[in-house]
């Protein structure tokens, strides 16, 4: 998956829903979970679990889709990933 970016939705501890976007997927989620550069909302929410995740081939792409699932309201957020769920 080497120059591909991806856009994901983590659920935190709390249940909550956290969009972010990322060219490593598998680093990111670490860092989420682990380190001291995870974002600050999700450090004290740990741990996280990845629940949905989408590829793009640039940057740009999946920061324009980031930014549409985040005005999204929890619902339709929650709507996306039974909807992977059931693609499966």
């Amino acid at each position: 998956m080497y120059g591909m970016h991806f856009v994901y939705i983590l659920e935190c501890v709390d249940k909550s829903l956290y969009v972010g976007c990322t060219n490593n997927l598998e680093k990111r989620l670490k860092q989420h979970n682990d380190s001291k550069w995870g974002a600050h909302y999700t450090k004290i929410r740990r741990p996280v679990i990845l629940k949905y995740s989408e590829t793009f081939p640039t940057l740009k792409e999946a920061r324009k889709r980031e930014s549409e699932i985040k005005s999204w309201r929890r619902e339709k957020k929650l709507s996306l990933i039974q909807y992977k769920l059931c693609k499966k």
